[in-house]
């Protein structure tokens, strides 16, 4: 493992103080990219597989693990032999490990091209959507050092550049990650692949022992909604908006005549997509927000929550804001490493500790049907509702 030739060293750290400027908001973008990349078949398939994350308490372990990875390259100069340096030779060795595995399974590989869609995890929705998350460059410089942060993560773990989605400069490397969010992942949030929501929502509730705010039902939807999924609204703009688009749809016909959602999408750009029965929309669900048929079934945890997160990223772009949800971050980084406290009581103090450098736990779990999610949530008594509220 080596530098790639067109290494920089200057971009490269500049790249990492840009996302300690922006940590809080730059790390829930990649945990909402996490879960849409889990809607790509063949990544899906690899990761039942590898039996390292369909329980909670694996998932926790691994993603744990994933984020600990991800922090330590940021945290350390990239220099042979450093702490950076062993987590991408170590997350490069596993990625080999799992190609092997899955070849022998007959189930497919780690392809190139999968490598590529979980780049996107890590960096598309900030660099499409950074208003969602009021990410702000300090200098003019800053997205260019930052694409080539992850140029260089994607290349050290073994990305060959003509699959790469980090390019040479800023603007190629946003319409390549628009290329995809429209090719790939609308599509795929759109028809979600068999056992998307077990390995989702474990992984999201999972995360919850380091994060008490996570909210599954919130953060599944919020995702869609970055993917611009047809029909995932939030502000009373983007449902009129919607609104018109299915009236030019519909022409004069009949309101009661349901619209296809994959009219507003692009024709997939990979397999094992859009196998499923049409999703219909209907105008008239699209009078007010609370009568799309996707919030109207949220709880009301993940409504406030939702609320809470729009307004916390607007309190993101002030200096103060900025300030204390970045400080916010790194105490709770700082819990995660060396006390998940909640993860103590949930799976036991030895258990809960993760060495990024120890291979992660397996167990014969079987992932659900997505049929059995999508029954009406049972209602929740009092005390645990209020809970659920209250965990902000």
């Amino acid at each position: 493992m080596d530098y790639p030739e067109w290494y920089s060293e200057k971009k490269y750290n500049q790249g990492r103080r840009f996302y300690w400027d922006n940590c809080f908001s730059l790390t829930s973008s990649m945990l909402l990219g996490l879960v849409a990349v889990f809607a790509v078949p063949s990544i899906l398939r690899v990761l039942i597989s590898s039996r390292r994350s369909s329980s909670q308490y694996t998932a926790y372990r691994r993603y744990l693990s994933t984020l600990l990875h991800t922090v330590s390259w940021f945290e350390n100069d990239l220099k042979p032999g450093s702490i950076s340096w062993r987590s991408i030779y170590t997350v490069r060795c596993r990625h080999a490990r799992a190609d092997v595995a899955a070849k022998m399974k007959g189930i497919g590989s780690v392809s190139q091209r999968d490598m590529a869609l979980t780049q996107f995890g890590f960096i598309g929705f900030s660099i499409l959507k950074p208003d969602k998350f009021s990410i702000r460059p300090m200098q003019s410089d800053d997205w260019e050092s930052y694409v080539h942060f992850w140029r260089v993560i994607g290349s050290m773990i073994g990305l060959q550049d003509r699959y790469n989605i980090c390019r040479k400069n800023y603007q190629e490397t946003r319409q390549v990650c628009q290329l995809l969010l429209e090719r790939v992942f609308t599509p795929s949030l759109d028809h979600v692949p068999e056992y998307f929501e077990h390995m989702a929502r474990v992984m999201l509730e999972g995360m919850w022992s380091v994060n008490p705010t996570v909210n599954t039902s919130a953060l599944l939807y919020w995702t869609r909604h970055l993917a611009d999924v047809p029909g995932y609204v939030y502000t009373e703009k983007e449902r009129a908006d919607f609104q018109d688009k299915l009236r030019e749809q519909l022409k004069g016909k009949s309101e009661d005549i349901g619209v296809d959602s994959t009219v507003f999408t692009s024709r997939p750009a990979i397999e094992g997509i859009n196998e499923r029965p049409p999703r219909l929309l209907y105008l008239r669900d699209y009078d007010t927000i609370e009568t799309i048929p996707e919030y109207k079934n949220l709880p009301f945890a993940a409504k406030y929550k939702l609320a809470v997160s729009s307004i916390l990223y607007a309190f993101y772009s002030t200096y103060i804001g900025k300030l204390y949800l970045n400080l916010n971050f790194l105490f709770s980084l700082l819990l995660m490493k060396y006390f998940p406290y909640l993860a103590f009581f949930r799976f036991g103090i030895k258990a809960s500790l993760v060495n990024i450098f120890v291979e992660d736990p397996v167990d014969n779990t079987e992932p659900k049907p997505n049929a059995e999610y999508n029954k009406p949530p049972p209602e929740l008594p009092w005390y645990r509702a209020t809970l659920s509220v209250l965990s902000w």
